[in-house]
Order: C-alpha cells, then sequence, then structure tokens
C-alpha cells in the first residue's frame, strides 16, 4: 500500500508537467545579477543565464514592465514576496505566457540580500496581436 500524500504529490506533479515548464532563479541583492536557469535564459533571449533585471525584462510586454520594475525594487528594500504574469515576445512573433513568484529574504541582517523564485511557462504560446489597418 501507497502513501497517500505522495500518490497526490506525484499526480499533481504530473499534471502540473502537462500544462506547464517551471524552473528556478536566483538573485544576488549585492551586485544586482539574476541566474536564470537554462529554459529562462533561451526564452528570454539571452545568451547567458547571469543577467540584469533590465536585460531580463526586455522581452516582457512593454504596458507591463514598469509594475514589475516597481515590484522588483519593493522586494529589493524590504523582506517580500511577489508574483506577476507578462508575455513574453518571441522572435517568430508569437508571445509566450510567463508567470512568476518570488521572494527577497536576508535584508534585515547585514548583508545585501537575495531573491529567488520560479518561473512558470505554459507549454503554449500565443498568436501575435494581428495589426489594424484603416483604409480611407
Amino acid at each position: 500500500m501507497g502513501f497517500p500524500e505522495r500518490e497526490r504529490e506525484d499526480r499533481e506533479s504530473s499534471v502540473s508537467a502537462q500544462f506547464s515548464v517551471s524552473e528556478g532563479w536566483v538573485g544576488d541583492l549585492s551586485n544586482g545579477v539574476i541566474k536564470l536557469g537554462e529554459r529562462a535564459t533561451q526564452l528570454h533571449g539571452l545568451n547567458n543565464p547571469e543577467c540584469g533585471l533590465l536585460s531580463m525584462m526586455r522581452c516582457y510586454d512593454p504596458n507591463d514592465r514598469s509594475h514589475i520594475l516597481e515590484l522588483f525594487e519593493q522586494a529589493a528594500t524590504a523582506s517580500s514576496h511577489f508574483c506577476y504574469s507578462t508575455t513574453i515576445s518571441l522572435s517568430n512573433g508569437h508571445r509566450q505566457p510567463v508567470f512568476c513568484i518570488g521572494e527577497s529574504d536576508g535584508l534585515e541582517q547585514s548583508c545585501a540580500g537575495r531573491m529567488l523564485g520560479i518561473f512558470v511557462f505554459p507549454r503554449f504560446r500565443l498568436v501575435a496581436p494581428a495589426t489594424v489597418r484603416a483604409y480611407s
């Protein structure tokens, strides 16, 4: 007889993997460097997994950038939790939805602190919005 809690966790993990890919990330507040996983590096259009916040956000929907920047600034000044969702513009014109859940800690000690979190990438992409043309 199996362990019911473990079986439930395995089922949930399987369902999660069916619909999404998740990957962790870490940020060092002493130097501002964020280290992404392989998948996040690729989807963010970066050549190196270590980057700054603005480099990471460059591919995000322009309408979401200021709000996301604000979330990171707040998390860099006080230990906290945060989350956001946006879309990443891909080179083929499609958009990849992304969800991010993160936290900051260590800011109350003598060290500069850190951030860590997870990106969740659904296993689908959105078609780029059609351009509207006016003819007169």
